[in-house]
């Protein structure tokens, strides 16, 4: 069964490398808790408030 896992993530000035860092060691962590054996897709997108960049999007698709 295919399914899809949304995480989010806040960016602040200046501290965007380790928020990133953290994203990426909630989303592995999730991996391997759940026994994921098949990624699919992983793609990330930002969000924006009045120009900036306020935050990020990662989509996992994966297979059980």
């Amino acid at each position: 069964m295919i399914k899809v896992k949304t995480f989010g993530e806040p960016l602040e000035v200046f501290r965007a490398h380790k928020e990133l860092i953290e994203l990426d060691t909630r989303v592995n962590d999730f991996i391997r808790e759940n026994g994921i054996k098949r990624v699919i897709s992983v793609s990330d997108s930002t969000t924006t408030e009045e120009g900036q960049t306020i935050g990020l999007i990662r989509v996992l698709v994966y297979e059980e």
